[in-house]
């Protein structure tokens, strides 16, 4: 038994110290891209995707997302086992279409949520993350697709919850836009 882990051991960090040198020069980061349809109106989603101190409600891993201002975020969360915290800028946010944000502290991430009105009062969520692995575990869970596998489920437990409530708690309307920062509420 003890030689069998010492065997995974010795092929996670061999996987690692591969998956290291395969990477080009300035690229330590990884992308995920996942996609969920929500049976609600884009208006409904979006707005409840707003509500960014709601996300533990679904985010299993998230322990607490405090808003500082229209566009500065503070996050706490578990991630591989430790917890981490970090302060974020939502970058571009236009009503019922896109949401984009990158870390400013803590560990290097960001990302951008679209929202797209589909037929039948139904609304595409499709979520794109970076994320920069810190250390060997995270590299290694990264390699095995947990980042992705844990957008997918949060997204599906966001669908879930906001359906089953079948209307958003809150939103805010307002716009920031990559050059001016935070715009007027619409």
């Amino acid at each position: 038994m003890l030689s069998r882990i010492l065997g995974l051991v010795a092929v996670a960090v061999g996987g690692t110290l591969l998956a290291k040198q395969m990477q080009k020069p300035g690229d330590k980061g990884s992308e995920s891209r996942v996609s969920i349809d929500v049976d609600l109106p884009v208006r409904t989603v979006y707005d409840q995707f707003t509500q960014f101190e709601q996300f533990p409600q679904f985010m299993e891993s998230v322990h607490e997302v405090r808003q500082l201002d229209d566009k500065r975020l503070h996050w706490k969360a578990d991630v591989f086992g430790k917890v981490i915290e970090w302060d974020a800028d939502i970058t571009e946010q236009v009503p019922d279409k896109k949401i984009a944000w990158r870390s400013t502290s803590g560990t290097p991430n960001g990302g951008t949520v679209r929202f797209k009105e589909l037929s039948g009062g139904r609304t595409n969520v499709t979520l794109e993350l970076y994320y920069e692995p810190q250390d060997a575990l995270e590299t290694l869970g990264d390699m095995a697709g947990a980042v992705r596998m844990q957008a997918r489920a949060n997204l599906q437990r966001f669908k879930d919850m906001l359906e089953q409530r079948g209307s958003e708690t809150g939103a805010w309307r307002g716009t920031i836009s990559k050059e001016s920062g935070a715009g007027p509420m619409h």
